[in-house]
């Protein structure tokens, strides 16, 4: 199957799913944490479909889609690091926690692959 958009791409899709998953969860946070731990895990997993729709725009050099896809890889990292923290001050439960995790580990996985196969979405 030819993919012709970046929505087309499973990896995107799942990136998206988890943005809406986070931005979800976060409008139960504390208003205190409005412009600090909400906004920054809301931007940090929004940048990552971002990311990875940037990289197939940038797929006619490969070692571009690869930085792109490295940044989404960076953001993917940073909203663990939200995660981490709105389980640790109780924002979320423990199955919320674990379901997020496993999205995460599903796009990181998603993103490797890309990269490691970077060639086979680059156009040539």
């Amino acid at each position: 199957m030819k993919i012709l958009c970046y929505r087309e791409l499973e990896t995107y899709q799942i990136a998206f799913k988890y943005q809406q998953l986070v931005f979800d969860l976060t409008k139960e946070f504390p208003k205190e944490e409005m412009y600090s731990l909400t906004d920054q895990w809301r931007r940090s997993s929004r940048s990552v479909g971002a990311n990875v729709a940037e990289a197939w725009a940038k797929r006619t050099y490969i070692a571009h889609f690869v930085s792109k896809l490295t940044d989404a890889d960076g953001e993917l990292q940073e909203s663990k690091h939200w995660r981490h923290t709105a389980i640790s001050c109780k924002y979320i439960s423990s199955k919320q926690d674990s379901d997020l995790r496993k999205e995460e580990e599903l796009i990181g996985c998603k993103i490797g692959g890309m990269i490691k196969n970077a060639e086979s979405f680059c156009k040539q």
